[in-house]
């Protein structure tokens, strides 16, 4: 490697690493990139210089954190009159300008449709914005004031949890507007962005990429609406069209046919997935599509009933749905195969 790309590759170690490690940071890039201590404080203190870091403390104690290139933040009032687009074009693309050309698009799309959600179905009467765009990434925050995302799911859908409202939308084609929407917006934004949240009420759901990490966490009770997050890596290499087609085939007109559905959303608590009931949940609507891709990561265990629900019952009544599954241990992939012998596949 020649200098000059080997100083890029140290700086570019030290702004992707700073957020997850910053006290410990000069240490952590000495150790990856096998040179001294004193020559990274050399690259950290022209990245201070130029604004890239920020510095807190002194000597051991001594902090660093990425500064913001732009900053912006505003609330709107929402009224049938909003348009989605107007925002983004006025209020965060020009703090945008040197982003590259995929990160852009990214955050257009991600940004428009979360915020016509909100205009179309929050009930909330004002959404604010903020803006956080540094030397690694792109941050953008909606909340609204509304009946709360997964609230609105569970009512609307008729579900009997809130947390299955988050497995409904891990799955996409889910909107209680179908007359106007198709339920893709957060199916696809959420697999664009390298982080995207929600978090309403006692709920939070995160998808992280690139390892396609689900999270439920527990929320904020006492936060009256919805919170969405999106955070785009400035390295990213994603365009949006890469993932439309992930989830499109050529023989259906590219419409959004295939979904990925992370089986372990359906698991709630300690309980394991064994019964019936649980497999019907998991897949109700997947007659909406051609190919799921059923993912067990994480999950230790499925049961007789579970299995044969899915793998079955619900393939011999829809023969048209391919079923497919991934990350299974020995015993998942097992009762899964028993299932499908029971089905004659």
């Amino acid at each position: 490697m020649q200098p000059r790309q080997r100083t890029l590759a140290i700086r570019q170690f030290i702004i992707d690493s700073v957020r997850q490690h910053p006290g410990d940071v000069v240490a952590l890039t000495a150790k990856n990139f096998g040179v001294s201590r004193q020559a990274v404080h050399r690259h950290i203190r022209d990245l201070v210089s130029t604004n890239v870091l920020s510095v807190e403390g002194k000597t051991k104690s001594r902090r660093y954190d990425l500064r913001p290139i732009a900053e912006y933040s505003t609330t709107l009032e929402v009224t049938s009159t909003l348009q989605e687009d107007v925002p983004w074009s006025r209020d965060i693309r020009p703090h945008l300008t040197k982003v590259p050309k995929n990160v852009l698009e990214i955050c257009a799309y991600g940004f428009t449709e979360m915020l016509n959600n909100v205009i179309d179905h929050s009930g909330s009467s004002d959404v604010s914005i903020r803006l956080v765009h540094t030397a690694a990434s792109v941050s953008i925050e909606l909340e609204d004031h509304g009946i709360g995302i997964f609230r609105k799911i569970k009512e609307a859908v008729g579900l009997t949890d809130e947390r299955e409202a988050i497995l409904e939308l891990s799955k996409g084609k889910l909107t209680t507007d179908p007359k106007r929407h198709t339920g893709e917006g957060i199916f696809f934004t959420s697999r664009m962005v390298d982080l995207f949240a929600i978090t309403s009420r006692e709920l939070k759901f995160t998808h992280v990429r690139p390892d396609a990490e689900w999270l439920t966490e527990a929320g904020r009770p006492e936060l009256i609406g919805t919170t969405i997050q999106l955070v785009v890596s400035l390295n990213s290499t994603l365009r949006p069209n890469d993932v439309f087609e992930q989830y499109s085939t050529p023989e259906t007109g590219y419409a959004f046919s295939k979904t990925h559905v992370p089986i372990r959303l359906a698991q709630f608590g300690p309980d394991n997935l064994i019964s019936r009931s649980q497999a019907k949940r998991v897949v109700a609507r997947f007659e909406q599509f051609t190919e799921v891709l059923l993912d067990f990561a994480k999950v230790e265990f499925v049961g007789q009933a579970f299995a044969d629900e899915i793998f079955r019952v619900f393939h011999r009544a829809h023969p048209e749905v391919t079923l497919h599954f991934t990350n299974t241990n020995s015993a998942v992939a097992n009762m899964i195969r028993r299932a499908q012998s029971a089905a004659n596949i």
